[in-house]
């Protein structure tokens, strides 16, 4: 019986504590945007068992439920994708200019807005910072 104890014990995978489940972290976001279960479930498009099973780490969602769920809850696809390990954390982000180059819905008249307004603060940053020493 000890024997058999022993080999349970060391079975048993270590947990990742520096990391939550992807699970975890959805309930984490959604409760930071006050959002109840069901809402999020209705703005994903999911049901609301479903979420639910997510949430507990019962079920994994597919890439593309998780889109739907990053589109819900105003986070990066991204963030998501990294959460559930279906891609590295050391793969580099997009610059704020490549973002706002690659995002479909803005029009050539708001994307030019965005990076002259983007590149003013920036360069008032630097200036900023410049007078403080």
């Amino acid at each position: 019986m000890c024997l058999q104890l022993l080999a349970v014990s060391v079975s048993v995978a270590p947990v990742n504590e520096s990391k939550p489940d992807v699970g975890t972290f959805i309930r984490d976001q959604r409760e930071r945007a006050n959002l109840s279960l069901r809402r999020l479930a209705e703005t994903a498009g999911i049901s609301n068992p479903y979420l639910s099973q997510i949430e507990r780490g019962i079920r994994r969602p597919s890439a593309q439920i998780l889109k739907q769920l990053s589109r819900a809850l105003e986070i990066s696809a991204e963030t998501l994708y990294t959460q559930a390990g279906l891609i590295d954390e050391g793969t580099s982000s997009p610059t704020v200019v490549e973002a706002v180059d690659g995002d479909q819905k803005l029009s050539p008249r708001q994307k030019k807005v965005l990076l002259d307004l983007y590149r003013a603060l920036v360069e008032a940053g630097d200036v900023a910072e410049n007078n403080e020493e």
